[in-house]
């Protein structure tokens, strides 16, 4: 949502899909795997229907559903080439999708990579903050700069009463980011149309004001000339 958000405002995006065990970039973009070519200087990234460049494990595999069963040296390996060895050309923003946890990946990110800054993304469960407050901590220690808290799945509306709803209990964002001496970009809610629309890949189709909302302040913290 950040890389949509941030094409509709004019930059050139590109998403890293860090993810390689699970990698569900391509899907929710409406991108396909097979006949990638490159240039002498790298993979070209497939490019979606918007403009937003994408390179993902799973472009690389026969079928979507194909496991990626590499130890965590491997999968470190394949992120470092797909941040060296892809023409991703000019870009004004490349996102970098990690997976949860401190495990090899996002190690080899925060110090292989020249990252600006995290956003962290959490969830209404203290279980979720718990592993979120650990990855701040392990980002602390690494000196990469915390841009922010987004806390998704945070509530849910009615479709007949418009009530707010708190599906997966309180909220603890406010909370958790004064702990940790972050801001909090905003809260995502739980929503059907987003869920159907990333299942179609076709999460560029998505409207909701939030996208635009935490994008601004994502720019606020990393800001660029627009082209």
């Amino acid at each position: 949502l950040l890389a949509v958000g941030l094409n509709r405002m004019g930059y050139k995006v590109g998403v890293l899909d860090s993810d390689i065990t699970g990698p569900s970039i391509p899907r929710i973009f409406g991108i396909e795997g097979g006949n990638l070519k490159a240039t002498d200087f790298g993979i070209i990234p497939p490019q979606t229907g918007s403009g937003i460049k994408i390179i993902s494990a799973n472009l690389f595999l026969p079928g979507e559903d194909e496991p990626v069963i590499w130890r965590g040296p491997l999968l470190a390996g394949m992120v470092r080439q797909f941040w060296e060895e892809t023409d991703w050309r000019e870009l004004d923003y490349l996102l970098v999708d990690l997976p949860p946890g401190t495990g090899d990946v996002p190690l080899t990110v925060m110090q292989s990579l020249p990252v600006d800054g995290i956003v962290m993304v959490s969830a209404p469960q203290e279980l979720v903050l718990m592993v979120v407050k650990k990855a701040v901590k392990m980002a602390n220690k690494l000196g990469v700069p915390i841009l922010g808290l987004i806390e998704n799945m945070s509530y849910a509306c009615c479709p007949h009463c418009n009530e707010r709803l708190e599906l997966f209990g309180p909220s603890h964002a406010q909370e958790a980011a004064a702990q940790m001496n972050i801001p909090l970009f905003g809260q995502l809610p739980w929503n059907p149309q987003l869920n159907r629309l990333m299942d179609q890949g076709k999460i560029e189709d998505y409207k909701g004001d939030e996208v635009t909302r935490l994008s601004e302040e994502l720019v606020k913290r990393l800001p660029l000339e627009k082209p």
